[in-house]
């Protein structure tokens, strides 16, 4: 008792003896303080054992960069190559922990990356069941997540990762899931935020970064001052003054950047991601080979045969009711339409969203080919390949299963319907209209008076997005270029009592 007595004993600062801290040492842990309070982070990953000749200099400059930070994002456009950037990414990984890689991709896509890997001399093997045929790049679709145990694999990686844009969705919080087990991340997209920057937080939450609610909580605020992300559609939104021009709704309920946040919101981003769309985008690279050819779209109105009930003359449809209504009433209108605008070319992308839109196209276009949902997985590659190699001329499909990761720049004639989701057009036009691509592109939309609105609502998130983007690119790297814990100005002073 009597030594526990001495030792609780106070101990006054006369008594005190001072304590000598090294000043280096002193300055290194006040950096790590403000980089932990700055939510940076640290690089997880390491140094590349295998970098090869066929990267170009921006590819491997970004796959350097990947690896280095462990857990990383690369938001390139479509054709800049991202597909060989993941298999050196995954190559690495496996040669350093001698464990495999998942390489998730969406429906289509995984043939074209084996072939991938085989051009370019990596070891990558497809499997459906959940099993892991080798210590290499394992190949898979999303939907066939759920088979196989996160503890397999050293390392994922999610191409066209804009499927976690969904922040309540059941496959978002799947692959969510999945990936806070491993150690080594990568996310690849074109379009990785269509509309909103909030959209970015599911992505920083799949990296292991802030978790999506607490992004939003950190950076953004909404008129409400509440932190319900995404529940209605009152809080689907994101304003700013350099995305939405000056005529702002300030009374609206959508998040936007706190007085501060601006600016520490893309150091943020930053530090977990790299986005371009061009390689000059990156810094000191020149965009050589890699300059998009001409695209022209165009918008056809059909005119239609019959109206709805009490109507004299066409109108602009007015909700998601009598939209509906006048895509169905109209399907044949439509549909020969786009048969006519298809004759003049060698081959055709054709895009559609109901299954009777699908079989009249079908029968309108002889020789066509459709790839549906009724499909199996082996006869969807087998088409799209086919198609890839010119064997057939007319593809018809729907933008979930042939919109995403497909390369398809043998063809410069994509034709669909329009829907209000942008995202889906920007990426069925990209299956054509990308880099590589030698011909001039021509993208047509083919609609009635009655889909007025949903063209000028396509649009208008075109437009938005595009400034988006832009801003991202802008932003971003100049946060890149921005030293991160660079010396200080003023050495810290040791006050003389301690």
């Amino acid at each position: 008792m009597k030594e526990q007595s001495a030792q609780s004993e106070p101990v006054s600062l006369a008594d005190a003896q001072p304590v000598e801290r090294d000043d280096l040492s002193t300055r290194c842990d006040y950096r790590v303080f403000l980089n932990k309070k700055s939510q940076a982070g640290g690089n997880d990953g390491f140094k590349p054992i295998w970098m090869p000749s066929f990267l170009f200099d921006f590819q491997a400059y970004v796959t350097d960069w990947g690896l280095w930070k462990g857990r990383g994002a690369e938001f390139l456009d479509c054709g800049m190559g991202k597909t060989p950037m993941k298999l050196v990414w995954a190559e690495n990984v496996v040669r350093h922990t001698n464990r495999p890689v998942l390489d998730l991709n969406p429906l289509g896509v995984v043939a074209q990356t084996i072939r991938e890997a085989e051009k370019f001399g990596i070891d990558a093997r497809r499997s459906s069941d959940g099993k892991v045929p080798h210590k290499g790049i394992v190949s898979t679709n999303y939907e066939q997540l759920h088979k196989f145990d996160h503890n397999d694999f050293a390392g994922c990686m999610c191409d066209e990762s804009s499927i976690l844009k969904s922040s309540d969705g059941v496959l978002k919080h799947r692959i969510t899931e999945f990936m806070k087990h491993m150690r080594y991340r990568l996310l690849l997209s074109a379009t990785p935020a269509p509309n909103d920057y909030i959209e970015l937080g599911t992505s920083s939450e799949a990296l292991g970064y802030l978790g999506y609610v607490d992004m939003l909580n950190r950076f953004f605020i909404n008129d409400q001052r509440t932190v319900k992300p995404m529940r209605t559609r009152r809080y689907a939104g994101f304003t700013s003054p350099q995305i939405d021009g000056p005529a702002i709704d300030r009374q609206s309920n959508k998040w936007r950047f706190k007085g501060h946040a601006e600016e520490p919101f893309w150091k943020y981003i930053c530090y977990w991601s790299r986005s371009a769309r061009r390689p000059a985008d990156l810094g000191p690279f020149k965009n050589g080979k890699f300059i998009l050819p001409k695209l022209t779209e165009r918008v056809h109105m059909v005119e239609a045969e019959t109206l709805p009930d009490g109507m004299l003359f066409p109108m602009p449809a007015e909700g998601w009711r009598e939209q509906r209504a006048e895509t169905r009433r109209t399907i044949e209108e439509r549909c020969t339409k786009v048969a006519e605008l298809c004759a003049p070319y060698d081959q055709n992308l054709i895009f559609c969203h109901l299954n009777p839109e699908g079989d009249t196209l079908e029968k309108f276009i002889p020789g066509s080919v459709q790839i549906s949902g009724r499909d199996s997985d082996e006869r969807k590659e087998e088409v799209f390949l086919a198609f890839q190699r010119g064997q057939i001329r007319d593809l018809i499909s729907k933008p979930k299963i042939a919109a995403w990761g497909l390369n398809f720049q043998s063809c410069r004639h994509v034709i669909g319907f329009p829907s209000h989701s942008w995202e889906q057009y920007r990426q069925w036009v990209a299956r054509c209209h990308r880099y590589g691509q030698e011909r001039e592109v021509i993208s047509d939309l083919v609609t009635t008076e009655g889909g007025r609105a949903v063209i000028e609502n396509q649009l208008r998130k075109a437009r938005q997005a595009e400034r988006m983007f832009d801003r991202i690119v802008a932003n971003m790297n100049q946060a890149a270029n921005a030293e991160r814990g660079g010396e200080f100005a003023q050495a810290e002073e040791i006050p003389a009592w301690l």
